[in-house]
């Protein structure tokens, strides 16, 4: 199951992060610091997601 999550995670991370990067600069914040920390953001808030879809999926086996 780790490697579905490894799988996963790599898609939700660069998705959740570029989102949030999106929103940040839509928000008028266009510093270095506030869309390094999007992109942190977003890829820390994959982890758990990548776990728990991988789980599901798993689960349909």
């Amino acid at each position: 199951m780790f490697r579905l999550a490894s799988m996963i995670y790599s898609i939700a991370g660069a998705t959740l992060a570029g989102i949030a990067i999106i929103a940040v600069l839509v928000a008028g914040m266009v510093t270095t610091k506030a869309i390094v920390w999007a992109a942190v953001a977003g890829f820390v808030l994959a982890l758990p997601i990548a776990w728990i879809v991988a789980k599901k999926i798993d689960a349909m086996k």
